[in-house]
């Protein structure tokens, strides 16, 4: 929401600045970076990992440490969609907000490490690891790397 916010004001400076109004064209990396980042609610304890639709918050508070040395959060959403859905969506969405997949379910960015697990020990064999009521559980995990 904070690079929307910024962008608009970027867009906005020269009308407001009394240079009359244009249109500046956006690259379409940023346009996708500000329709994700304006896309919808964050994980619970974030402010840049977007919630997929169709899942929601299964815990009722988050971890949440904020310290000198980065923040840690641990949230756990879940929802009626496959685990391929959940990967494929983070895979896509991720990546344009910064993240930098560094390993299977892992990502990076500006010194801090974003992990996906799907609690439940379900056999790894299954194509999706589900909750008790048949959906997905996925569980974020932000660290300093």
């Amino acid at each position: 929401m904070l690079r929307a916010a910024s962008a608009a004001f970027l867009l906005a400076g020269p009308a407001v600045a009394g240079l009359g109004s244009f249109l500046v064209p956006i690259p379409p990396a940023l346009a996708a970076q500000l329709v994700v980042a304006d896309s919808g609610p964050f994980v619970p304890g974030t402010t840049d990992v977007p919630v997929m639709p169709g899942l929601a918050s299964a815990e009722s508070e988050p971890l949440v440490f904020d310290k000198p040395g980065g923040r840690i959060v641990q949230a756990v959403l879940s929802g009626g969609v496959p685990r391929r859905a959940v990967l494929a969506f983070y895979d896509q969405t991720l990546p344009q907000l910064g993240w930098r997949r560094t390993a299977d379910r892992v990502f990076v960015r500006d010194g801090e490490e974003l992990r996906l697990e799907f609690p439940q020990g379900i056999q790894p064999a299954k194509a999706a690891q589900t909750t008790k009521d048949g959906g997905t559980a996925v569980r974020f995990t932000l660290t300093p790397r």
